[in-house]
C-alpha cells in the first residue's frame, strides 16, 4: 500500500513545481499520446526513455521514491514482457535468435508440483515474496528446458513418462516489442506520476475547471467534475493510511494478512473492507459537513485566491515538448 504514488504531493521548489497546472495537464496528455504514436522501435523508445529520464532528474524529485512507486507493477509488466515475446506470428524476414525447447510428463509435473509445495513453505521465510515467486515460476519451467536438462544430464530421467513437448520461439520482432511495450507501460506510469508529485489538488481542481470551462455553455458541471476529481485524488493517500493502520490494528489482535488458507484469506480481507468502508463513509460526511459549513454551494460561482497565469517556463516547456513531436515525426518517417 505505502508504494502506491498516484495523488501524493512531494514539497519542492524545481522548475516543473512552477508550470502553470493546466499546462501540466496538457503536456501529460501529450506525452502520454506520443509515447503510444512513437513507432515500435527499440532505438526510439530508447531516446524517449532517454528525455523522460533527464526530464525527471531535472525535477528533483527523489529518485528512490519513483522506483518505489513502480513496485507494484514488476509483475504486470513480466508478465507483458513474456507474453509479448511468445505471441508472435512468424514471417520470413523475422530473425529466430533462439528457440527454447521444453517437454512436459508426469516427472515435471510432480517436480512443479514439489517446487509450489517449497514455494508456499519458505515463502514466509524470503524478504522479497516477489522475488521468491519469480525464482519458483523460473524452476518450475527450469524443470522442462530440454537444454538444461541435457547438460545436468537428467534427460534419460525425464523422457519416461512423457506426455507432449512444446517451444518458445524468441524472434527479433518478439523482443523489440515486447521491450518496446514494458518501456510503454513503466513510462506511462512515471509521466503521470511526475503530474501527481508536483501539483497539489487544489491546483489540479483549478486546472481541470479553468480547461473545461468552455463546456459550460452547454450546461456542463464543470465545477462540480474538477471537484470530484480532486477530492478523489485527495483521499487516496488518507485511504492508503488508514488500511495501514486498520492492518496493524488487525495484525495487534493475531490477523495474519501474510500467511493463511485461502479460506481465511476471505474473512481477513472482509474483516478489513468493512472498517475501511465505514471509515471512508465517515469521513466522507465530515468533508460534506465541513463544506457545507463553509458555505460551499454546488455550481456556485467561485473565486480563488492564487490566480493562474502563463510564465516563461510556460513557454519553454512547450517548446521542449514541440521539439520531442518533431524528433516523433522523424522517427515515424525514418524509422
Amino acid at each position: 500500500m505505502d508504494n502506491l504514488t498516484i495523488g501524493q504531493y512531494v514539497p519542492g521548489n524545481s522548475w516543473i513545481y512552477k508550470v502553470d497546472p493546466r499546462l501540466k495537464i496538457v503536456l501529460t496528455l501529450f506525452w502520454i499520446i506520443l509515447l503510444f504514436v512513437m513507432p515500435m522501435n527499440i532505438y526510439a523508445m530508447l531516446a524517449y526513455l532517454a528525455v523522460i529520464v533527464v526530464i525527471t532528474l531535472s525535477t528533483r524529485i527523489p529518485v528512490m521514491k519513483m522506483i518505489k512507486g513502480l513496485k507494484p507493477i514488476i509483475f504486470i509488466t513480466i508478465f507483458t514482457f513474456i507474453l509479448q515475446l511468445t505471441y508472435v506470428s512468424p514471417t520470413p524476414d523475422m530473425v529466430l535468435y533462439h528457440s527454447f525447447k521444453f517437454s512436459f510428463g508426469l516427472y515435471q509435473l510432480l517436480t512443479i508440483i514439489a517446487f509450489v509445495l517449497i514455494g508456499f513453505g519458505l515463502s514466509r521465510r524470503m524478504p522479497s515474496k516477489l522475488i521468491w515467486w519469480l525464482f519458483i515460476i523460473f524452476m518450475c519451467f527450469a524443470c522442462q528446458w530440454i537444454e538444461l536438462l541435457d547438460k545436468l544430464n537428467l534427460t534419460a530421467y525425464y523422457s519416461n513418462m512423457n506426455w507432449s513437448n512444446y517451444s518458445l520461439d524468441v524472434y527479433d520482432q518478439g523482443l523489440t516489442r515486447a521491450f518496446v511495450i514494458v518501456i510503454r507501460i513503466i513510462l506511462m506510469i512515471v509521466i503521470t506520476s511526475l503530474l501527481t508529485f508536483t501539483t497539489r489538488n487544489q491546483e489540479i481542481n483549478q486546472g481541470v475547471t479553468s480547461l473545461l470551462s468552455p463546456l459550460k455553455v452547454f450546461k456542463v458541471p464543470v465545477g462540480t467534475f474538477g471537484m470530484m476529481l480532486s477530492l478523489s485524488l485527495r483521499f487516496i493517500p488518507t485511504l492508503i493510511q488508514e488500511t495501514n493502520k486498520i492492518i496493524k490494528a488487525q495484525a495487534s489482535r493475531g490477523v495474519d494478512f501474510a500467511e493463511s488458507k485461502l479460506s481465511k484469506k476471505v474473512n481477513q480481507i472482509v474483516s478489513l473492507l468493512v472498517p475501511l468502508f465505514i471509515v471512508s463513509f465517515r469521513k466522507a460526511d465530515d468533508l460534506a459537513n465541513a463544506m457545507e459549513a463553509r458555505g460551499y454551494i454546488m455550481e456556485g460561482k467561485r473565486s480563488s485566491i492564487d490566480k493562474l497565469s502563463f510564465k516563461w517556463i510556460d513557454l519553454v516547456a512547450s517548446v521542449v515538448s514541440l521539439c520531442a513531436l518533431a524528433g516523433v515525426i522523424v522517427a515515424k518517417i525514418y524509422l
